[in-house]
C-alpha cells in the first residue's frame, strides 16, 4: 500500500470501508486481503474504520492531511463526501479524488460522476477559492487548501 509507505512511522492511516459485500462476514474474504495488503506495506499506525463514510464523519474530531475521496462513484456521492470530509482538511492539506480526470487511454469518461464533480467544483475557479488543484496524474485530482496566514 503506497500510502502507507510513504508516510512517517509516527503516522497514522485511517482506512474507512463497511466491508458489508460478504454473504458470511466471518470469510469476508475483501476484508481479509484488504488488511494483509495494507499490513505488509510501511510503519505507520493503521486504524480500520468499519463504517459508511457519511457515518465515521458523523463523529470525526481530528484534522486530516492528506484525505483520498475513492469509494461510490456516482456524482451525488462524491459531492456528499466531500461535503462530509473537506472541513477536516488542514491548511496546505491535501484532497485526491480517484477517477477524477479524463486522459489518453483512460478509463473515466466526462459523464462519470467525479470527473463532472471536479470538473464543477474545482475547474470554475470562483466556486472554492479556498482551494486549488495542484497536480494531475492519470485519474488522479489533487486539491489543496489554501494556507492563510
Amino acid at each position: 500500500m503506497g500510502l502507507r509507505e510513504a508516510m512517517p512511522a509516527d503516522g497514522t492511516l485511517y482506512l474507512i470501508d463497511p466491508f458489508h459485500l460478504s454473504r458470511i462476514p466471518a470469510l469476508n474474504f475483501l476484508k481479509r486481503a484488504a488488511r494483509r495488503a495494507v499490513g505488509a506495506a510501511g510503519s505507520a499506525r493503521t486504524v480500520w474504520i468499519e463504517s459508511f463514510s457519511q457515518d465515521a464523519a458523523r463523529d470525526w474530531k481530528s484534522s486530516i492531511d492528506f484525505l483520498l475521496i475513492d469509494g461510490d462513484h456516482r456524482e451525488d456521492a462524491v459531492e456528499r463526501d466531500w461535503q462530509d470530509w473537506s472541513r477536516f482538511v488542514a491548511p496546505g492539506g491535501i484532497v485526491a479524488f480517484h477517477d477524477a480526470r479524463l486522459f489518453p487511454s483512460g478509463w473515466p469518461t466526462p459523464d462519470y460522476g467525479p470527473v463532472r464533480f471536479v470538473d464543477r467544483a474545482f475547474r470554475q475557479l470562483s466556486n472554492k477559492p479556498e482551494w486549488s488543484i495542484i497536480e494531475e496524474v492519470d485519474s488522479l485530482v489533487f486539491v489543496s487548501r489554501r494556507n492563510h496566514a
